[in-house]
């Protein structure tokens, strides 16, 4: 059946010598694989359209396994993330970490929704630290493994102060720290950074001003958390510390 379909290209695949496979991650239908026949051409007018970062309207016919674009539309080239280094590092680790994490043919409106605003937002801004965290808290509840970051994870407290502990998997409150003597003492301007980050849309927020030591916290703790419970490795991730160390 062919439906038109609105998505963002989140992986391509050579397939051949003239064709790519396509993964699509749209609002209809969720994260999809489709053919683009004679894509790797470079006068086919398929080409433009079928590569990563672009939010377009596609065409598909549409099958149990692998479904095949009829044509597309770019709506959205994204063309100030593909000239900038620091921000194609910065929306590859978006589009590669959705890709790990979502599931085949499951529609999730927020996230589709989130990730469509933070390539926006890396497009039109230089500052991405905080959208891109943002972004992750969210996609860590959907792959299910978020931190608890409203309440005490042990008690149920929701008085600060609180610590952040990764073994534990979220905060601490003082009477409970003693669990775990490795986690980390935060500022209670962290523990509301990192509700908002899991809970309010990027959309709601304005410019938020986050001090440059809370900010490396914030980082570190995402970091470290997705180390221990995310299960997947990250080619992009990987190259995105390698040009943060060079900024």
């Amino acid at each position: 059946m062919l439906e038109k379909i609105d998505g963002i290209i989140i992986k391509t695949k050579d397939y051949g010598e003239t064709h790519k496979i396509v993964t699509i991650f749209s609002k209809k239908i969720g994260k999809f694989s489709a053919i683009a026949r004679g894509a790797k051409k470079p006068k086919s007018r398929m080409a433009a359209v079928t590569q990563p970062f672009i939010y377009g309207q596609f065409f598909v016919y549409i099958n149990k396994g692998l479904s095949t674009i009829q044509q597309g539309e770019i709506l959205d080239s994204f063309r100030n993330i593909r000239e900038d280094i620091i921000k194609t590092a910065h929306a590859a680790y978006l589009v590669e970490l959705t890709d790990k994490l979502l599931d085949e043919n499951v529609p999730n409106m927020e996230v589709y929704t989130q990730l469509f605003k933070t390539m926006e937002w890396i497009n039109e801004n230089d500052d991405v630290d905080i959208p891109v965290m943002m972004y992750e808290m969210k996609l860590f509840r959907t792959g299910g493994f978020a931190p608890t970051v409203h309440q005490c994870t042990n008690c149920g407290e929701k008085g600060a102060p609180f610590s952040f502990s990764i073994v534990e998997g979220g905060l601490l409150c003082q009477k409970c720290q003693h669990i775990d003597p490795d986690s980390i003492e935060l500022p209670n301007a962290v523990v509301k950074l990192l509700f908002l980050f899991s809970s309010v849309g990027l959309e709601r927020v304005g410019n938020v001003s986050v001090k440059d030591e809370n900010r490396l916290l914030l980082r570190g703790l995402i970091d470290a958390y997705y180390e221990r419970y995310g299960g997947y490795y990250l080619k992009s991730q990987k190259f995105l510390k390698q040009i943060d160390k060079l900024k």
